[in-house]
């Protein structure tokens, strides 16, 4: 039996309001910011579950942790992903980049202080309720992209370090593939969140007119959330070397 004509022509009756509300609405300009967090929000929330679903299903370790560590596997699932997205991000849609970034951390952050301190510290609130906010305001004003942009990319940066937190629970904490890791985050954050911090701060010092001539607000983001997460980066490095340094003692 073939499809009535009537029916046709409902189901391109709703495709076209569709069609109108995504091209003249959720995707107008000044729309655009909000559909982006919202998006990042909501796609996030279907990779933790995508993530409980398949790891219950094809790994054998899963089921056996406790609630809270299967809660911390599923919210590293969905940091990796978000550390890959703004990673290999498209420059011509920084905007919508940024979006997704906010409606992350704002996920991330609520998950954080709903299970505290069973997720992160203090030091974890700081890091994303810093984030959040300079992301959110380069993405609504346009201001500071470029330096917006070099600190996600400390992002790169969250897949090692939630491998290592996935070997330590998958009982690997003695196997080569654990110290491979270790190595591998020791490198990626000396490069991701010690160099690139010192040329970040570089470039601001070069470009310090045209700094200066930013709000307020802006200015005080540019020079303030990076200096706060640079310090906490040197704190982070340091559990990282004395880490490896005890990894590599009980190889030898």
């Amino acid at each position: 039996m073939g499809v009535s004509p009537r029916k046709v022509l409902a189901f391109k009756s709703y495709q076209n309001k569709a069609e109108v509300l995504v091209k003249y609405y959720l995707l107008a300009d000044p729309l655009i910011p909000y559909t982006a967090v919202l998006g990042g929000i909501l796609v996030f929330k279907l990779v933790y579950y995508l993530t409980q679903l398949t790891s219950s299903f094809y790994l054998r370790t899963y089921n056996g942790l406790t609630k809270i560590q299967r809660i911390d596997w599923n919210n590293r699932g969905v940091s990796t992903l978000h550390a890959i997205f703004i990673t290999f991000r498209n420059s011509t849609l920084s905007t919508v980049s940024l979006g997704v970034s906010v409606g992350y951390f704002i996920s991330d952050l609520g998950m954080i202080c709903w299970l505290y301190p069973s997720l992160g510290g203090l030091e974890y609130i700081v890091h994303h309720t810093l984030s959040e906010i300079a992301v959110a305001y380069s993405m609504f004003t346009g201001e500071g992209q470029l330096y917006t942009f070099m600190v996600l990319l400390s992002e790169v940066t969250t897949p090692e370090i939630n491998m290592r937190w996935y070997l330590d629970i998958a009982g690997l904490k003695k196997s080569n593939a654990y110290l491979i890791n270790g190595v591998v985050i020791f490198f990626a954050w000396l490069v991701a969140r010690i160099v690139l911090f010192v040329f970040m701060f570089y470039h601001v010092y070069l470009h310090h007119d045209q700094v200066m001539q930013m709000h307020i607000i802006g200015f005080l983001l540019v020079h303030g959330t990076p200096s706060a997460l640079a310090i906490m980066n040197l704190m982070w490095f340091g559990k990282i070397i004395n880490g490896l340094k005890k990894t590599i003692a009980k190889k030898t």
